[in-house]
């Protein structure tokens, strides 16, 4: 069964209503240009200060990097992988395997700012970022079976990567990765499963854990 890999938390939405006044946010934000819309703490730093759980927002660079690594592995291009992103104010999408994202990360910003606001990409028949209509409860429980994998460095270590998943490729795994800077997951994501999993002594960036699960999951499936 494919791998269902779910980037949660993501620093993903539009610049809120209650700091679009800020000095900061009017001297870089253009109506016309859909990146301008995304708040970005590399520009918005100074406004996102009166924000709650600012250290967790604003962060696109985080889930363009996820994103990028997921869908470039031989799992995504084999067939095997259903990538989901989850952002702040819990809205899911689905991200085709088809889709040729923007390495550029202007236009990857500008691509979801237009996601944001119209609720959905068409490019092509195949190639497409959908919406997921419910909560993460209600995606998880489509996939029924399945084992659900929380990544976080404060886990349970495993040190061998063949006790992560099981070689049957018929068993279906969910795999969460938190798609933010720091902090905890949010109550929702930690609902979901007591099964919470370090891979490292160390505290890793998203878009390695994402690299280092797939490739695992690629060698115990032996996927090249």
């Amino acid at each position: 069964m494919p791998l269902i890999l779910i980037l949660v938390d993501c620093g993903l939405e539009l610049i809120p209503n209650q700091i679009r006044n800020h000095p900061a946010i009017k001297k870089n934000i253009n109506n016309k240009l859909y990146s301008s819309q995304l708040l970005d703490n590399a520009i918005h730093h100074s406004a996102m200060k009166k924000l709650k759980n600012f250290e967790k927002r604003g962060r696109p660079d985080i889930a363009h990097l996820c994103i990028l690594n997921a869908l470039g592995s031989p799992l995504n291009k084999s067939g095997n992988l259903n990538l989901f992103i989850h952002t702040a104010n819990n809205k899911i999408f689905n991200i085709k395997p088809e889709i040729r994202m923007n390495r550029n990360f202007n236009r990857f910003k500008g691509l979801m700012a237009k996601l944001l606001i119209d609720g959905q990409i068409k490019l092509k028949a195949n190639s497409s970022i959908i919406p997921f209509h419910g909560n993460l409860k209600d995606l998880t429980n489509n996939f029924r079976g399945a084992e659900i994998q929380l990544f976080s460095s404060k886990g349970k270590l495993v040190k061998d990567y063949r006790n992560l998943f099981s070689p049957d490729i018929s068993k279906n795994y969910i795999v969460i990765i938190g798609g933010f800077q720091k902090g905890p997951f949010s109550n929702e994501v930690l609902k979901l499963s007591n099964n919470m999993i370090s891979i490292s002594k160390n505290s890793l960036h998203a878009n390695i854990v994402v690299s280092r699960i797939i490739t695992f999951y690629e060698l115990i499936q032996k996927i090249i």
